[in-house]
């Protein structure tokens, strides 16, 4: 079976970028050694345009001063602290103070002498056809009509309301995507997955057409989407608000909002690709719907490279005002009265595993570029770590869609078993890490913690690290476990396992007899993470688990199966790889991001298509797509 190897990352967050660990490193900055934290702090000012690059060594800010980056560090460390991670909704979003609103109201004449009837004055093309049966409409003037209405007159009054709702994880403070390219008034998450698969796929530190020189064009597949579609203006918001506003639809609004579009974009405009487009839909368990479709997809030999990740902008008061009817958001109502504070810590709203009263939502984008374990050798490209399994199970029968069910305990207990006939007992019990779901809500943290304390008693594990990250960056949907995946990462990079910081105390009904969690970053030697658990689980049943190996033990591997020279090769065809990775990630840091958008360039015509019996080739691809010419069932026909 072919391993997928994961060679590259992109993405952005609450936290930051994910290629090269900003994200990562910004959750844990109070436990990186100096330089890292002022590189962190330095890559996020740019970022959030506190200053900009300015020659090989400085920058500027926007009084002109020049500044190395331990000054940029020094003087912006608090603004980007203060401007990244989970906090309240900024006005740049939407006013949460004052959130516009329509009020329904009807309108009854004051009676003098027996009339009833109201008098108005309207421009002509307001008035309605057909004409109530209330109504009489005369002339006025040039253009507008007089309305007399007998009766009451139905309204809605436009007006303003307090959002009980105010904290979200956001993107970066002032980091403009739409500026990066021309967006043409794209949808937030399509700039947003734009953004992603070009940061992944610039990080690989391999030119692409080398990818594809080596492989067949229908060789790679796409496997993303987002959980709720767009929702903002610039797709199904606006569609579905135009006609309430007395507006028009626009004609893009509906093939924007698509929740297979993300997807969409990266084939068309980013790789090009004519290969497999996947997008499974699966609640917060969306990201490792798709990460499943792949995994199998590549170990089955049906693509040989896979973008993986999806992309969500949800911080819009529609999709919060769902989610905060369910009663699942933490309001400030109830964060006054649960945490008890005389003043609310927006930064502290989601505190999963702790006393909390809902989670607390979040925008992000991820993105992972998988290959096959020969394809990875063969090229060079870099190891950030394996795949070897993911597991989804639906929880059976349910008393409510929203209720949790024993889907997770099966994805949970096959997914460690798992990483036990893989990686070995001892590696898992001693070596290994959970990130949980922990979405922040009063039933998660009882029953996510009870599966996990069930599954470490049966293998034998004690001590378990958990991670919760969205304490950090919020609950951002279909990305969730592309969060957690990426976290994972920076885990066996640095060795940091990020604490739960939102935390007062772990709450008394947790189940935590084997489990290793609290507020505090536990710190371990790189070298001793060798496996990570990804879990989530999802409205309506959707539970997933997914085994990933660090770098190490998936390098041991790769030696054992093609070896030792050449792995040896593999090194070193790989610092090339590394070095131009190492190149384009020192530009991010200094704002050189611009997303890849192809939009407008030559597309392959029909007479650019040429066929055969046993092949496709295609204009401009250095290798033909062959046509299947074995029969697979060949013993039942």
């Amino acid at each position: 079976m072919r391993l997928p190897v994961i060679v590259s990352m992109g993405g952005v967050n609450a936290a930051g970028r994910t290629s090269g660990h900003q994200a990562y490193r910004r959750m844990v900055i109070d436990a990186l050694a100096e330089d890292e934290a002022i590189k962190t702090i330095v890559g996020l000012a740019v970022m959030m345009g506190l200053v900009k690059a300015d020659g090989e060594a400085e920058f500027v800010n926007a009084d002109n001063e020049k500044l190395s980056a331990a000054q940029v560090a020094s003087r912006y460390k608090d603004d980007v602290l203060a401007g990244t991670l989970v906090r309240r909704i900024e006005p740049e979003r939407f006013d949460v103070d004052a959130l516009y609103w329509q009020s329904s109201a009807a309108l009854s004449p004051l009676s003098e002498e027996g009339d009833d009837t109201i008098r108005v004055v309207a421009d002509k093309t307001a008035v309605p056809d057909p004409v109530p049966d209330t109504w009489s409409v005369v002339p006025h003037d040039e253009g507008r009509v007089q309305i007399t209405i007998k009766g009451d007159l139905n309204v809605f009054l436009s007006n303003v309301r307090e959002f009980p709702v105010k904290a979200a994880g956001q993107l970066p403070r002032g980091f403009d995507m739409a500026s990066l390219y021309n967006s043409r008034f794209q949808p937030r998450g399509l700039q947003m997955a734009l953004f992603g698969a070009t940061d992944a796929l610039r990080s690989l530190g391999i030119e692409w057409d080398d990818v594809l020189a080596r492989i067949e064009p229908d060789d790679v597949g796409v496997y993303s989407s987002s959980g709720f579609g767009q929702m903002d203006k610039e797709g199904y918001g606006g569609m579905h608000q135009a006609r309430m506003m007395g507006q028009r639809v626009t004609a893009k609004s509906l093939v924007m909002g698509i929740n297979s579009m993300p997807t969409d974009f990266i084939n068309a405009y980013v790789l090009s690709n004519v290969g497999i487009a996947s997008s499974a839909v699966a609640a917060c368990a969306t990201f490792l719907s798709n990460l499943r479709h792949a995994v199998a997809d590549i170990q089955a030999g049906k693509v040989r490279v896979a973008m993986v990740g999806n992309s969500e902008a949800p911080v819009v008061p529609e999709i919060m005002d769902g989610f905060g009817t369910m009663g699942a958001l933490a309001t400030d109502d109830n964060m006054t009265k649960i945490y008890g504070d005389g003043e609310i810590d927006y930064r502290r709203a989601s505190r999963p595993f702790g006393e909390n009263c809902g989670f607390t939502i979040g925008e992000a984008s991820q993105y992972f570029i998988l290959m096959d374990d020969a394809l990875a050798l063969e090229l060079g490209a870099p190891c950030l770590g394996s795949i070897t399994d993911v597991f989804v199970d639906a929880d059976g029968t349910k008393k409510s869609i929203t209720a949790p069910g024993p889907g997770n305990h099966i994805s949970m207990a096959k997914a460690v078993a798992a990483a036990c006939a893989v990686a070995g007992r001892e590696a898992v019990q001693n070596h290994s890490f959970v990130l949980a779901h922990g979405s922040s809500t009063p039933q998660n943290r009882v029953t996510e913690s009870q599966i996990f304390d069930q599954v470490a008693s049966v293998f034998g594990i004690e001590d378990w690290p958990l991670i919760a990250v969205k304490a950090y960056l919020g609950h951002t949907i279909a990305p969730a476990s592309g969060d957690q995946l990426a976290t994972a990462l920076g885990c066996f990079e640095h060795g940091i396992l990020p604490g739960i910081p939102t935390l007062d105390r772990v709450a008394d009904d947790v189940h935590q007899d084997r489990l290793a969690l609290g507020p505090e970053h536990q710190k371990r030697d790189p070298s001793e993470l060798e496996v990570a658990i990804l879990n989530s689980k999802g409205f309506g049943g959707n539970n997933a688990s997914a085994v990933v190996l660090s770098p190490r033990r998936t390098e041991t591997m790769l030696e054992k199966r093609h070896g030792s020279d050449a792995f040896a090769n593999y090194t070193k065809r790989r610092e090339t790889a590394l070095t131009r990775s190492r190149d384009y990630l020192e530009q991010a840091d200094r704002g050189d991001y611009p997303p890849i958008y192809r939009f407008g360039e030559p597309v392959i015509s029909d007479a650019d298509v040429l066929m055969t019996e046993t092949a496709i080739m295609l204009h401009g691809a250095r290798n033909p797509i062959s046509l299947p010419t074995d029969n697979p069932y060949a013993d039942m026909t």
